[in-house]
């Protein structure tokens, strides 16, 4: 158990990464999406479905080369779960 100040209790919950991913879902979050063996390239854009095994379908995606900063208009697509390394939420979209 953690201390704010002034005799404040501050609890920590350890988030399950489903859960996370079910707020993103709920909450029509535009997120991040780094790769495993791609590490020049990510992925943006709005969960609409995922499964137990980490499988998203993202809406208008879009694929982001860090090197040119290039953007590439996707749409509708799947990732498969087992690639995925990091999920992030963007703040300042379109």
């Amino acid at each position: 158990m953690a201390y704010c100040g002034q005799g404040q209790k501050v609890q920590k919950v350890m988030v399950q990464p489903i859960n996370l991913i079910f707020r993103y879902l709920e909450n029509r979050s535009r997120i991040q999406v780094s790769f495993s063996e791609q590490v020049n390239t990510w992925m943006e854009g709005c969960v609409i479905g995922f499964d137990e095994c980490t499988n998203l379908v993202l809406d208008a995606a879009e694929e982001i080369h860090s090197k040119t900063k290039s953007r590439k208009q996707l749409g509708r697509i799947m990732l498969e779960g087992d690639n995925i390394t990091l999920l992030q939420s963007v703040s300042n979209w379109k």
